[in-house]
């Protein structure tokens, strides 16, 4: 568990600086389209403030993968995975969005869900 929250506060926490400084380049990259007047990109930058704000948690809460509070970030970091999942395919299949960066995205985020769900799961012995 101590990984997958190292990972996701280092991945989403590097999202959200992107999503600030270079929002339209960021969505351009995974939904194939410019952010190109000022309320996408404002909407792009609280986005990426609230990925900062997800890594920053995960970070603080890694060293303590057996608290109650890690375990709840980490039922949120499956939740938000998943949801990003919904959204991206989505994305792809129904408003028929096409970018270099939409399916590898959409995965990684799957990989991501599939890992803290396995990190939940007790395995017997």
């Amino acid at each position: 568990m101590k990984n997958l929250l190292l990972l996701v506060s280092l991945a989403e926490a590097g999202t959200g600086i992107l999503l600030i400084f270079f929002p339209s380049l960021t969505v351009s990259i995974i939904l194939g389209s410019p952010l190109d007047t000022s309320v996408p990109l404002t909407v792009a930058r609280i986005a990426g403030v609230a990925l900062i704000s997800i890594g920053t948690a995960c970070w603080y809460v890694r060293k303590d993968v057996e608290s109650i509070a890690a375990k709840g970030l980490v039922r949120a970091v499956i939740f938000y995975n998943a949801g990003i999942v919904c959204v991206l395919v989505y994305a792809g299949i129904v408003l028929k969005m096409s970018a270099i960066g939409l399916w590898s995205v959409a995965l990684i985020h799957a990989a991501i869900a599939a890992w803290g769900i396995s990190c939940l799961v007790k395995k017997p012995l």
